[in-house]
């Protein structure tokens, strides 16, 4: 970079970080709407994408035109009316890790290429492997393999992290299946509300997507326990072998968590692998209130855990951990010698036992989180977003045209509009015609085939009076709503 060049990025820089700074500041003061939708045509012309593009940046008004620009057409995550999807509202100055990976740009799954992103990665590890039991070091920064610990590793999110957990349990049942393919008599057990993500590795893992054998749900789209055992037994008659059961902890719909303590029994029983998806839910370990929806939890032998949902850390990371270290450790079997050693190397890779061979330094993401401000905010902020899940279902209660299905275990409630009309288009209609106005960002789901508006709650800002208004805004708007 030519000395020009530089002075001119050294001079923005500055006036980046408070064009960022004024963007968190104006949403979390309520300050403009939290989503305001354009053209993708209207965004690449206001960018002015094309001329940049050719010929760059030429001063350094342009670039903070770029960015304000680029600020307005975001959904802004920061508003305390955002109760969309279960995505992160990260800590202001969580971009933090990003900037430094951006600059130093070490892939951690390799140690002697990110020393510090990999030692990082291994102690947040040891940290979850504690929640669940796992952990038989005395101090977060052991890394000796002693017996019986659990191991476990981070992912550029929940779906290579299910695949990888998926592949470990095909290993252990038909540790062939590597060179010779997948055995066609495996089956994975599930309940029919399981993640996308689930049926997508099996299809992934050569299995098929008949593989997956979905297990029926209540009213509400929890697991039914008898239902598993008929399931099973079915299987079995069929002269298949069940190569794991999944549960969900918590579902993406609902947010409620299939009873974990009765499968892991009948796991057990069974002799069968059990593999949580906690990726939303599993951070009510962190909470001594609300660690009784995962009570059994530490039964599963994999378990996926996403950062970047409810632990404020930006997307994407995600932990897959096992509660036998050697799971992970004949997960993948694979060559390639200018990476993989036969001999023992300062630190840790974790390239054998991972989808991705470059990885971001996630574990100095989830690292940053903590190291902002301490693990007892974190777990004020959890207990926070839980228990107004909790206020909202006692509002929704008292009013005579709103009604939710079920009591929420997490942050996540589904509910319907009542007053007019009562059909599953009038509800998705209504949906997008609050999120244009851009007071509220909501999401919609079906439940049970039936359809419902849709809250996770999960700024740390957002109280239960942001939620009186959100109703009186759906009733205001109903009124305007045509089918």
């Amino acid at each position: 970079m030519n000395t020009i060049k530089k002075d001119f990025w050294n001079a923005t820089v500055a006036k980046i970080g408070n064009a960022l700074n004024s963007y968190v500041v104006r949403s979390q003061k309520e300050e403009g709407p939290v989503l305001q939708q354009q053209d993708p045509t209207q965004i690449i012309k206001a960018l002015k994408a094309e001329s940049l593009f050719k010929s760059g940046f030429q001063k350094a008004s342009e670039v903070l035109e770029f960015v304000s620009t680029y600020l307005d057409n975001t959904n802004h995550l920061h508003h305390p009316r955002y109760m969309g999807h279960q995505v992160a509202v990260p800590h202001p100055f969580s971009g933090i890790p990003d900037w430094i990976h951006g600059t130093a740009n070490n892939p951690s799954s390799l140690y002697e290429m990110g020393p510090a992103g990999g030692a990082l990665e291994g102690f947040m590890i040891h940290w979850m492997l504690d929640k669940l039991g796992w952990f038989q070091g005395k101090e977060y920064t052991d890394f000796k393999k002693y017996p019986n610990n659990g191991s476990g590793l981070l992912t550029h999110g929940g779906s290579v992290a299910n695949l990888t957990a998926l592949s470990a349990a095909r290993a252990a049942i038909a540790p062939e299946a590597w060179t010779e393919g997948s055995p066609t008599d495996l089956v994975v057990l599930g309940p029919s509300t399981s993640h996308y993500s689930i049926a997508r590795a099996i299809s992934i893992m050569g299995m098929g997507s008949q593989a997956f054998v979905p297990v029926a749900v209540d009213h509400n789209e929890v697991l039914l326990v008898p239902d598993l055992e008929r399931a099973y037994h079915k299987q079995i008659a069929n002269g298949k072998r069940v190569m794991a059961v999944v549960a969900n902890a918590c579902a993406t719909s609902t947010g409620l968590y299939d009873p974990l303590d009765s499968i892991g029994d009948f796991c057990k029983k069974h002799q069968l692998w059990f593999h949580v998806d906690g990726a939303h839910g599993a951070v009510a370990l962190l909470s001594e209130r609300e660690k009784k929806h995962v009570k059994g939890i530490e039964k599963a032998d994999s378990l996926i855990w996403d950062a970047h949902k409810m632990m404020r850390v930006p997307a994407l990371c995600t932990a897959v951990l096992f509660k036998n270290q050697y799971h992970q450790f004949n997960n993948f079997t694979q060559k390639g010698s200018y990476v993989f050693h036969s001999t023992e190397v300062v630190g840790m890779d974790s390239m054998p036992y991972t989808v991705e061979c470059t990885k971001s330094a996630l574990g100095t993401k989830l690292f940053w989180t903590f190291a902002l401000e301490g693990e007892q905010k974190l777990i004020d902020y959890v207990e926070h977003c839980y228990k107004l899940a909790q206020d909202f279902y006692k509002l929704i209660e008292k009013q005579s045209d709103f009604v939710a299905p079920y009591q929420p275990q997490s942050n996540i409630l589904c509910f319907r509009y009542q007053g007019k009309d009562l059909s599953d288009a009038f509800q998705l209609a209504l949906r997008y015609q609050l999120i244009a106005t851009g007071t509220f960002y909501i999401t919609s789901c079906e439940v049970n085939n039936q359809r419902y508006l849709r809250v996770v709650l999960i700024h740390p800002d957002t109280q239960l009076h942001h939620l009186e208004s959100l109703l009186d805004h759906i009733r205001s708007i109903a009124e305007k709503v045509v089918v």
